[in-house]
């Protein structure tokens, strides 16, 4: 015991013989990194230092120690700040360092334009307002975007949303095409009708299917001033153009007389037709403005013949064609179509075409099934080939529907019966 005694004693001796030594490093000094968010992580040089709170961390630095060059403050939801650590505090001091963490974007939108604007602008089948819209605070994901308006067909989108960032979608709608009918008539009937330029047929015509809008008409017929009208057509609904053809006066009319060789052309006056050249004589063309026109003279297997013409008023012009064989130019023909009764519907290849009697132009070359249909008559119908510059004939000799008879067999029985009857009136008289 006493030897132990000793001994420790003899240790504190030299304990305080030797002179005391500092910390590892040398002398403190301190950072004291502030940041906007608590709980954030503090790295020094990617090593970690403590967690923010009350809104800052000293972080302890020895003086004479390695300095720190770099810092790093993180939390989990915050974009990561970074810096760099350019002053070293000295002994027993501190050195401030600023950190604003910024939160990561959750959340996009989609911004949403329409042609037309103003349409009607559905988020997975919601109403979010009229484009163009910005539909904002989206979570990432895919919806379904659909654009409606009036009178366009409905349009619809599939959009992928992406944390932070826009995504656009523009929609480009389809009008609704709408439909509805016009009829047009003349007096004079006869007369050729075009809408928009286009030849429909000739008076009395009734034009469906016309889309809904505003429509340019005209009536042409020989002899008279040609007649123009727009007509505005709503979807359902039939309008109706009636055209009082106001003729031209004498003195502004010639005639065109047409010989041709061989015989039996088809002639065309401003590639109208007009008739065929007789065997014998001339084909007159009567009533022709005062101008400049063109003939045309086409037969099968010759070359067509084409001339201009000037007419002077109460004057006659000549045209004399004579045809070289050939292969003709003309890739259409016409179809005569008459009818006993006439005011019967032409149908060329179940397309509508106008009343008997009319002449189609504008046939392609081929064959073609005609139909004629009237109220009250059994439909006629019949095939025709119609050549290239060349005018075929259908004649219709419509045939009454049959009204239902009598049964020829009650005949008898209701003879008897009316007998039977008689009989017993007499009977019944004589007793009285």
């Amino acid at each position: 015991m006493l030897r132990t005694l000793i001994i420790g004693m003899a240790f504190l001796v030299l304990c305080a013989g030797i002179p005391a030594v500092t910390a590892v490093g040398g002398d403190e000094g301190w950072y004291r990194v502030h940041c906007n968010i608590d709980g954030a992580n503090i790295y020094f040089d990617g090593q970690y230092k403590g967690t923010t709170y009350g809104g800052s961390l000293d972080v302890p630095v020895y003086t004479t120690g390695t300095p720190y060059s770099t810092f790093r403050v993180e939390r989990s939801g915050y974009q990561t700040y970074s810096g760099s650590l350019s002053s070293e505090p000295g002994a027993g001091e501190t050195v401030d360092i600023y950190a604003t963490l910024q939160p990561l974007e959750t959340v996009g939108s989609i911004h949403v334009t329409s042609n037309p604007s103003g349409s009607a602008i559905y988020l997975n089948g919601n109403y979010r307002g009229v484009a163009p819209l910005t539909i904002k605070d989206l979570t990432p994901g895919t919806y379904s975007v659909e654009a409606d308006h009036s009178g366009y067909q409905s349009d619809l989108s599939t959009v992928t949303v992406r944390a932070g960032q826009q995504s656009s979608v523009q929609f480009t709608l389809t009008p609704v095409q709408q439909y509805g009918s016009v009829k047009v008539t003349s007096s004079p009937s006869g007369a050729y009708v075009y809408m928009d330029g286009v030849y429909k047929g000739r008076t009395p015509l009734t034009l469906s299917s016309v889309s809904a809008k505003n429509h340019n008409i005209e009536l042409d017929l020989s002899g008279y001033y040609d007649w123009k009208t727009t007509v505005s057509v709503t979807s359902g609904v039939t309008r109706y153009v009636d055209a009082r053809l106001s003729s031209v006066p004498s003195e502004s009319a010639g005639a065109i007389d047409v010989v041709s060789y061989p015989a039996g052309a088809d002639v065309f006056l401003d590639d109208r037709y007009q008739g065929k050249t007789p065997s014998a004589g001339v084909f007159t063309i009567s009533n022709v403005a005062v101008g400049s026109h063109t003939i045309r003279v086409a037969l099968s297997g010759y070359q067509d013949y084409t001339t201009s013409v000037g007419v002077s008023g109460a004057t006659t012009s000549h045209v004399s064609a004579a045809l070289q064989p050939g292969q003709s130019t003309t890739t259409t023909g016409s179809i005569a179509v008459a009818s006993s009764p006439s005011g019967a519907e032409i149908y060329i290849d179940n397309a509508y075409k106008g009343i008997t009697p009319l002449t189609v132009d504008g046939v392609a070359a081929g064959t073609h099934a005609v139909r004629v249909a009237l109220g009250g008559y059994s439909d006629w119908s019949t095939s025709v080939q119609v050549g290239a510059g060349s005018t075929a004939s259908a004649s219709a000799s419509l045939s009454p529907v049959p009204t239902q008879a009598p049964h020829a067999g009650m005949a008898p029985f209701a003879v008897i019966g009316a007998l039977g009857v008689l009989g017993l009136l007499v009977a019944l008289h004589k007793r009285d």
